[in-house]
């Protein structure tokens, strides 16, 4: 009985520790925003803020908002991940069900490239995918940021058709049977099985969008389609760095994702409590 209590004790010590480490960055962070500029690299270190419950202390979400246009970088922000996301959880469901349920020549090396793209980095390929958006004349706009994402992506292709070979093939033979075609069978079927596979590529693919800073400074140019990830940059020049205001930026940045992440667990959860197939 000891032991298992000190095991215990023991686990809920490293969990409480792991946890403190993961929300330590945006608690100092958090902080920081409504710290002066001089008391950020004070030493020794100060934790609570100065400027806290004070005259001022919302000074640098003020100048953030009012001289960096910074709500204009959050809609930006959030229309091109929604939409980017959206695109994936559209795109990939349909050909997760092709290669999980369909037979058709190729079927296999298709998938093999398809799962081979996870292996190459961005940055072999952002040259010639520059030049085709050069082509197509979509510089300077938010099409080369959305439109790629309609593509079925490797990792949520490969996240669905785990979720889609689950599922009884009865009830595949059953909707052919009462005459439903390959679209209402995966979209009436298929695919409300799979909220929990939904929800998290939902959450991975517009956080991926919304933290994107390669592709944003490669095809914009004007300053009114900028992100957010762009608008942080503004706030470091060759001689100078605004702490506060990139901290400022930071948290405002961090916020949607965190409101997406809660709005989208709760389906998570429930898929999982009341997951399993009903007769």
């Amino acid at each position: 009985m000891v032991e298992r209590r000190f095991s215990k004790i023991l686990i809920i010590f490293f969990i409480i520790l792991a946890t403190f480490v993961s929300i330590f960055p945006f608690f100092w962070m958090l902080a920081n925003s409504f710290m002066s500029e001089d008391q950020i690299f004070a030493l020794p270190l100060k934790f609570w803020p100065d400027k806290l419950f004070k005259k001022g202390m919302w000074d640098n979400y003020r100048e953030v908002f009012s001289n960096f246009s910074f709500a204009l970088y959050t809609w930006n922000s959030f229309f091109v991940s929604f939409l980017a996301a959206l695109g994936q959880i559209i795109v990939c469901p349909m050909a997760a069900f092709a290669f999980a349920k369909m037979r058709f020549h190729g079927r296999r090396a298709i998938y093999t490239l398809l799962l081979m793209t996870l292996m190459i980095p961005v940055q072999v390929i952002i040259i010639p995918e520059y030049y085709l958006m050069m082509k197509l004349g979509w510089l300077n706009s938010y099409l080369p940021l959305i439109i790629p994402s309609f593509l079925a992506g490797a990792f949520g292709t490969f996240m669905f058709i785990s979720v889609f070979e689950a599922i009884p093939t009865a009830l595949f033979d059953a909707a052919v049977i009462d005459g439903a075609s390959a679209y209402k069978i995966l979209w009436r079927v298929y695919f409300p099985q799979a909220t929990a596979s939904t929800a998290t590529l939902f959450i991975i693919a517009f956080m991926n969008n919304w933290n994107d800073l390669l592709r944003p400074l490669l095809y914009i140019i004007n300053p009114k389609l900028f992100t957010v990830t762009m608008g942080l940059t503004r706030f470091q020049n060759q001689y100078t760095t605004k702490w506060g205001l990139i901290l400022t930026g930071s948290v405002i940045s961090v916020l949607p994702l965190i409101v997406v992440y809660i709005f989208c667990q709760r389906y998570i959860i429930e898929n999982q409590m009341s997951s399993g197939v009903k007769g």
